[in-house]
């Protein structure tokens, strides 16, 4: 996915990991910027259009990752670049992954939730998304059979199960006496994985 502005010059590493409040990573010593571009508005154009082309490809009616969205939670964001990006040569973005923790019906505590993942439809089968997962659950300090997944669409699950050898998943449904849902959104959609037998 290219953008009008140089990614490379944004993003200097190949993952870039963004919090709330969307700052810039550290500037490589030798690369230069003009003055007047407003770095984190071009942090908001790419979790926007990130945002926009995930949830196209899930098939949902409203994107699940905005620049507002981000801003208004602790959610973290790991963003996957190809610097050899062609033909314009300012690097594209390949994919990303958003995670944070959230309260789930069944248990007490607040698992690590993926929230969204998606890899362009162009560079998929590469090995990218298992690059950015290792990464994230590296970071996090977290085993893949410990995360809980809000709303996995068939192809995550299917991802999961190639890569790390999880099938088994328990759904997460509200408390029979549990009060209405208010407008905070739950993990109640999601799911927290059962280790495999093997």
């Amino acid at each position: 996915m290219e953008f009008l502005f140089h990614v490379d010059a944004l993003f200097p590493e190949r993952i870039t990991v963004l919090n709330q409040h969307l700052r810039p990573p550290a500037r490589r010593p030798g690369t230069t910027t003009p003055a007047r571009v407003d770095l984190q508005q071009q942090i908001m154009t790419i979790l926007d259009k990130l945002g926009k082309t995930s949830a196209k490809a899930q098939n949902l009616s409203a994107p699940i990752t905005s620049a507002s969205r981000m801003q208004s939670n602790r959610h973290v964001v790991y963003i996957l670049k190809d610097s050899l990006a062609r033909p314009a040569g300012k690097g594209a973005i390949i994919g990303f992954i958003k995670v944070g923790y959230k309260k789930l019906f069944v248990l007490d505590d607040q698992p690590l939730c993926i929230l969204d993942f998606y890899i362009h439809e162009s560079v998929q089968r590469h090995g990218h998304g298992r690059e950015l997962f290792q990464y994230m659950l590296q970071k996090e300090r977290v085993e893949p059979h410990q995360l809980a997944i809000d709303r996995p669409s068939l192809k995550l699950l299917k991802f999961l199960n190639k890569h790390y050898n999880l099938e088994t998943t328990v759904q997460q449904t509200p408390a029979p006496r549990s009060p209405p849902r208010t407008s905070r959104r739950s993990c109640g959609g999601g799911r927290k994985w059962k280790r495999c037998p093997c």
